[in-house]
């Protein structure tokens, strides 16, 4: 394998762990409802709302259970549990389903991907054939301080998707909304559930600057986003949508078990590689050691 396609592997890897953090990125700013639309949500809605961000923050961790879909070039499904009482913590498994970037995982033996996600950095195992281009390392080590300085903000982008992260951003997303509203009742895994729906464009976001960049870097003017929230308040389901530079882009996540306990240990130092030493890597021949 040349150098190249390794540096093809580390950001395909990448690249399908930050999607899966959209399934629930937030901060704990305060949203800024209302945004650029040409009607504002009805009190209620914006109160429902508000109520279900406060409850999903303070329960601090989740069971998640999700898909997503980004045009030919993959499609991945993702389960674990992710917490955030101190920083971004958990474990995920990430699998890749379909499209260019599963083609080339199977022939590495990495279709599939443990990811482990600490206070300073996420790490994802890679299968027996990748890992002797390694140097017999299983594990690439993604440091948020380095994804922080890549160019074109994109970096910075994934930094705040990976430590910041919880079934709050859909819900600021609608809360930016200028048409969200309440769709009706429904029962979801045996929940009944409240179904709010609404598109934001990246002209309602003038209030959220991390929400606006992650939209303006995908390439992406709008997005729909549906949630389901139970008499808890708290997110039970979402689902995604929007047109970006990489083709369409579809997200379903499922929250359950929230509170539930969650750990993360750190991989052997002597067992992981640096993602940002593999993508400084210059082309060539050989292992990647």
């Amino acid at each position: 394998m040349t150098r190249s396609r390794v540096r093809r592997v580390v950001l395909a890897i990448s690249t399908a762990t930050v999607l899966t953090g959209l399934s629930a990125c937030t901060s704990a700013a305060e949203p800024a409802p209302g945004g650029g639309g040409t009607a504002r949500p009805a009190r209620a809605v914006l109160a429902a709302l508000r109520s279900a961000e406060r409850s999903t923050q303070r329960a601090r961790s989740v069971r998640v259970r999700s898909t997503t879909a980004l045009g030919s070039l993959m499609s991945t499904s993702a389960e674990g549990a992710l917490g955030w009482s101190d920083g971004l913590t958990g474990t995920l498994t990430i699998t890749y389903t379909g499209g260019s970037t599963a083609d080339l995982m199977r022939r590495l033996d990495s279709t599939s991907l443990e990811t482990r996600y600490l206070h300073d950095a996420y790490y994802a195992r890679v299968g027996p054939a990748f890992a002797r281009r390694l140097g017999g390392r299983h594990w690439i080590r993604y440091p948020y301080d380095y994804l922080a300085t890549l160019g074109g903000g994109t970096g910075a982008m994934m930094t705040d998707l990976m430590r910041n992260t919880t079934p709050g951003r859909p819900v600021r997303l609608l809360l930016a909304s200028g048409d969200v509203r309440r769709t009706g009742q429904e029962r979801v895994l045996g929940v009944r559930t409240a179904h709010y729906s609404g598109t934001v464009g990246v002209s309602d976001l003038d209030g959220e600057r991390e929400l606006r960049e992650q939209l303006t870097q995908a390439g992406a003017g709008t997005e729909t986003v549906d949630i389901w929230v139970d008499d808890h308040d708290l997110l039970v389901k979402k689902v995604e949508k929007a047109v970006t530079a990489n083709g369409a882009m579809t997200q379903t996540t499922y929250y359950s078990g929230y509170g539930v306990r969650v750990t993360a240990e750190r991989p052997p130092a002597g067992d992981n590689r640096d993602f940002g030493t593999l993508l400084k890597q210059r082309d060539g021949t050989g292992p990647a050691s």
